[in-house]
């Protein structure tokens, strides 16, 4: 059967963040001319990415997808309108952390939870398309998006050409939402506690013989990704604004988590009946 799907294009991003992350580059920009009076507080050790100026590009998932089944027809498509979603939703997170995090910080809170979020969407087309016919294979080679700075007003000005970077100016008085100016204690990542997430083994039905080792790989990758989880806990403590450690630890992990339990139900679902219900699994909280 053929697709009737509407095209979309991935790499089209919203004007209103466009013309947001300018005028945040600008403000920026001026905050870093008026920070001469007080430059002696950091340096470039404590220079913070400015995640404003730039937008999300990402491959187009559509054009590479087979003849979609009628029967799978709604859930392709709700999930490529997902996709659309997920990209404005990182183009806005851009926008409103500039300023925010240490160099690797666009890649850990944005680049970063929009490719999981990107696998997990991308798995279920191919799943929704597999219960019917051949299941496509390779697509989650278009998980991956990136950081496109071309055009971006007074980038120069701010430091570099691709991730630029400011003083750590801004000093005055106004909080940018990681001040100390509330002690209200939401001051982003403050470095205490473990993740703690729902155990999925226990959970699983009999599983079969051709899908233990797949069904074993992935039970480790749940607990590799809480292991790297509690590890960015750490290194990025001190960061962010009151919800850092949703966007940039527990969210992806999430999305991680849901790629690797869908994984799991794949395997099993292939020779037996696909258990239901395991996503509820997915979403961990911080343990302090």
């Amino acid at each position: 059967m053929s697709r009737a799907l509407p095209k979309y294009n991935k790499r089209r991003v919203g004007f209103i963040g466009g013309a947001a992350a300018l005028a945040l580059s600008g403000a920026v920009i001026a905050g870093s001319a008026l920070a001469g009076e007080s430059s002696g507080d950091g340096g470039d050790a404590n220079a913070r990415t400015l995640a404003g100026p730039g937008t999300i590009s990402c491959p187009d998932v559509a054009p590479r997808l087979p003849a979609i089944p009628a029967s799978a027809q709604a859930e392709v498509e709700r999930n490529l309108g997902d996709l659309d979603t997920q990209i404005a939703e990182a183009d806005k997170r851009l926008v409103d952390t500039a300023g925010q995090g240490g160099p690797d910080f666009v890649q850990n809170a944005v680049l970063g939870p929009l490719e999981d979020k990107r696998v997990a969407a991308i798995n279920r087309i191919a799943t929704a398309i597999g219960r019917t016919a051949e299941r496509p294979s390779g697509l989650d080679a278009l998980a991956p998006c990136s950081l496109d700075t071309e055009g971006s007003a007074g980038q120069d000005d701010a430091g570099t050409g691709e991730e630029a970077t400011t003083p750590p100016a801004e000093d005055g008085g106004e909080d940018t939402g990681q001040g100390a100016g509330e002690d209200t204690g939401q001051a982003g990542n403050t470095g205490v506690g473990t993740v703690s997430c729902p155990d999925v083994a226990p959970r699983l039905p009999a599983i079969p013989a051709s899908a233990q080792a797949e069904v074993e790989r992935n039970l480790g990758d749940l607990d590799t990704q809480i292991a790297e989880a509690d590890k960015r806990l750490v290194d990025t403590a001190g960061q962010g604004g009151p919800d850092f450690v949703q966007n940039a630890v527990l969210g992806p992990l999430e999305d991680k988590r849901v790629a690797a339990i869908n994984r799991i139900a794949t395997a099993i679902g292939r020779t037996a009946e696909r258990p239901s219900g395991l996503d509820s699994l997915a979403a961990c909280t911080l343990t302090k």
